[in-house]
């Protein structure tokens, strides 16, 4: 199960990257980052009561998604 929610959060991760990048543009970083945590915490695919501990427990690894989307966002724009 924990596996399945770790590609889960990579997916998420990928769109709410690009969310972020279409809402907010460029130079705002921080704060994209932030939406797309936020994005990926608000969809990760468990009940309600369950979400905010497993966003805790996952806190490393959904920055670590996201920080990976961002850079595979960037590798492709320049192929």
């Amino acid at each position: 199960m924990l596996n399945n929610l770790k590609t889960k959060i990579k997916e998420l991760a990928k769109s709410a990257v690009v969310i972020a990048e279409k809402t907010l543009g460029s130079c705002k970083g921080q704060q994209k980052k932030k939406m797309a945590i936020d994005y990926i915490t608000n969809h990760i695919p468990v009940p309600q009561p369950f979400k905010l501990l497993i966003s805790l427990l996952l806190s490393s690894f959904i920055d670590d998604a996201v920080e990976f989307a961002v850079q595979y966002m960037e590798a492709e724009k320049y192929e």
